[in-house]
């Protein structure tokens, strides 16, 4: 008998052989012919920056002046820093402002200069006469916010009021009285 013969006798063992030699081809083809590599990059972490701010007089005035008689002057400061992780675009401005004489409003009578005096780079900064004025006008006509610039992480600047009693005013301003709250704003630049 040949082995011809003998596969045709017997064809369930010889479809089992053919199959177990289909299987082992498939296993040497698809396994040790193919190079391949991985690479992977674990723990990305994303986190949020800050921006917060620093007011060396908050919630306390920065000047306070009484007994004024025009031409007077009082002068404050104050420090504003950037506290936070991201750059801000800073401002000034003024709010719940009263005067006790509606008529006669003394906030219009007090000339009101917001000097920068600098940043805490350089050390402290002093308060001279050459620093750029953020706001120039009166007490009553601060009804805008005033730019004051970009900080970076932690810039700190120091501000100067300076505020003077208009010597043109007159007897209907005796006894009057006027307050304002200044504000400080942040927005990220």
């Amino acid at each position: 008998m040949s082995r011809i013969d003998v596969l045709l006798a017997y064809p369930k063992r010889t479809l089992g052989v053919l199959a177990l030699v289909l299987v082992a081809v498939g296993v040497a083809v698809g396994s040790g012919a193919n190079f391949s590599a991985s690479s992977a990059n674990p723990s990305n972490t994303f986190t949020a920056g800050t921006l917060t701010m620093e007011n060396s007089k908050d919630a306390a005035a920065i000047l306070t002046a009484s007994n004024w008689k025009p031409g007077d002057t009082q002068t404050g400061t104050v420090d504003i820093q950037n506290t936070g992780s991201l750059a801000g675009a800073f401002t000034l401005s003024r709010s719940a402002l009263t005067d006790s004489d509606n008529a006669n409003p003394m906030s219009a009578k007090i000339d009101l200069v917001v000097k920068d005096c600098g940043d805490f780079s350089g050390g402290t900064p002093t308060c001279d006469a050459g620093d750029p004025a953020k706001y120039t006008g009166t007490l009553a006509a601060m009804s805008s916010s005033s730019a004051l610039g970009t900080f970076a992480a932690n810039e700190k600047h120091r501000y100067q009021f300076a505020a003077t009693f208009n010597s043109g005013a007159g007897n209907a301003y005796q006894g009057d009285s006027s307050s304002a709250t200044f504000d400080w704003t942040a927005v990220q630049s």
